[in-house]
């Protein structure tokens, strides 16, 4: 039995909770600039297990209303450049369009940086979620000026969508074109009748081709070409043309369309996704991957599902080892089933936060092969892994647990009641911990935590948040660092916090020294 005494001597002087999770339960809130930044990294603006996406855009809303202005053009930028996010940057830039105008023009095209960004921005404008519903003078004027420098290629890379399509936005801020090729290609656009001599050279094949697919295919975007009747050779030169990210989301397309019966289309296909090179230019997440894998239909060699696998593998190869005694803990609770983006209508992820805590708890032990893996739940749960195993087969073994309430402090009782030797803990989880709720006091998972430091005064808690609820079960101080995120750049911060190098500040402090445009 535990030493009462001692253990009400370390937590008195802990930090009371003061708020509650979306589970109702008490816990601690993040400062507004920390919540905004965690919002950024994870932030999806789509329905997720605890919190529907009028929250998320409300949290936003108000945090924004009371942070300054640089440091929300700032978190545009990070999110965008270094969280490679879409719609939460744009919303950011909406938001200063109203709080700082020329804040605003200075940092747009940091942040739109291709048509889809541009039309999020415009749709995010119009529906009024920012105070209005008209784009207002200093944002049309970064419209227009957008579409009057853009090279055809990004044009017709824009055209690609609806809701609001390129016409759309064309329509909403009425360009004034210098050339004679941009006039005439926003009228085709427009569907209005122009000067067929005076479009760019790609758009004229593109219309060629959409005439005749005898014709050579002209190097533009696929999606602007499967709307023609093509035959399985076609699809088979397109697949050869497309984008790594393009290769790797149209498989089942591909397989549909006959490629893979085609002599050598399946080597080429396989080489090009497990090829390091093109794998580090896509700056591809490990867990779009496990997408992939995860999606791919019974029409899928497996010499292409061996080559995802290998392409999980080089996207992970620069994960840091941690040194010293590490322990991951990954929740595998009934809440971690949600998508980790958010429901979306006809566009949710196949993969659920329970996937991405699994595939960060299985790429630790791939390079730390003395690391502990406690999966929990409102116990921690026994799992037999194998550190020699692709990151996928542990991944799916911890993912295939599942079910539960969330008791966060769960692992770090099970380390104090080993006595255990601690170096680096990290626990990935939503943290809507409630089956270890307190009245009163700090948090159960904090005064675990206590105690391991008790043994371990060197002991370092990193919590890693699959979702953005804004609260935490370990309040911030020198050795307990929260994340927000699920990307490439976590696995650094890490490594860097565990060694000793990074604040518990870190992504606030990130989003700080990112440069504006025009910064001395």
């Amino acid at each position: 039995m535990a030493n009462l005494q001692l253990f009400n001597a370390l937590t008195a002087s802990l930090p009371q909770t003061n708020t509650l999770n979306r589970s109702n339960a008490a816990a601690y809130a993040y400062k507004p600039e920390h919540k905004l930044a965690q919002l950024v990294m994870t932030g999806c603006l789509n329905q997720t297990f605890y919190a529907q996406a009028e929250l998320q855009l409300a949290d936003v809303l108000t945090l924004c209303a009371g942070l300054d202005a640089r440091f929300i053009a700032q978190a545009a930028i990070y999110g965008r450049q270094r969280g490679h996010m879409k719609d939460m940057p744009a919303l950011l830039l909406a938001v200063l369009s109203r709080k700082d105008a020329a804040l605003f023009a200075q940092v747009f095209d940091q942040v739109i940086d291709n048509g889809k960004m541009l039309r999020n921005f415009v749709q995010i404008m119009r529906s009024g979620a920012t105070g209005r519903k008209s784009l207002g003078s200093r944002p049309k004027k970064a419209v227009q000026a957008w579409l009057n420098r853009a090279t055809e290629a990004q044009l017709l890379s824009a055209s690609i969508g609806s809701a609001p399509s390129l016409a759309d936005v064309i329509k909403m801020v009425h360009p004034k074109p210098q050339e004679a090729w941009r006039e005439a290609f926003f009228a085709w656009v427009l569907g209005q009748s122009c000067n067929r001599a005076a479009l760019p050279p790609l758009t004229q094949q593109l219309l060629a081709f959409r005439a005749d697919t005898a014709l050579e295919m002209p190097n533009v975007p696929f999606q602007l070409l499967t709307s023609s009747a093509l035959n399985s050779a076609q699809w088979g030169r397109l697949a050869e043309r497309m984008g790594w990210q393009a290769l790797r989301m149209n498989l089942n397309t591909l397989a549909r369309q006959g490629v893979f019966v085609q002599p050598g289309m399946i080597d080429m296909v396989a080489a090009r996704l497990a090829d390091p090179e093109l794998v580090a230019a896509a700056r591809v997440y490990p867990y779009q991957l496990l997408a992939a894998w995860r999606m791919t239909g019974g029409e899928i060699p497996a010499q292409i599902k061996n080559a995802l696998q290998d392409a999980l593998e080089i996207a992970l190869r620069n994960v840091p080892a941690l040194q010293g005694h590490v322990v991951v803990c990954p929740d595998v609770s009934g809440s971690m089933s949600s998508p980790v983006t958010g429901w979306r209508p006809g566009a949710t992820t196949a993969v659920r936060c329970i996937d991405v805590a699994a595939l960060m708890a299985a790429a630790v032990l791939r390079q730390c092969p003395q690391a502990r893996v406690l999966p929990f739940e409102t116990k921690v749960v026994q799992v037999r892994l194998n550190a020699r195993d692709s990151v996928l087969t542990n991944a799916e073994k911890l993912a295939a647990i599942g079910g539960g309430g969330t008791r966060c402090s769960a692992p770090l009782a099970q380390l104090v009641k080993e006595k255990a030797v601690v170096d680096t803990v990290i626990l990935v989880s939503d943290n809507e911990s409630w089956i270890d709720a307190r009245r009163h006091g700090a948090t159960e998972t904090l005064q675990q935590w206590q105690q391991i430091k008790h043994r371990n005064p060197q002991a370092r808690l990193i919590c890693i948040d699959m979702q953005p609820y804004g609260t935490t079960q370990a309040q911030e101080s020198p050795d307990i660092l929260n994340v927000g995120g699920f990307g490439d750049a976590v696995f650094d911060v890490v490594a860097q916090f565990a060694a000793g190098s990074f604040g518990a500040g870190h992504w606030v402090n990130a989003i700080k020294r990112t440069r504006l445009a025009g910064d001395a």
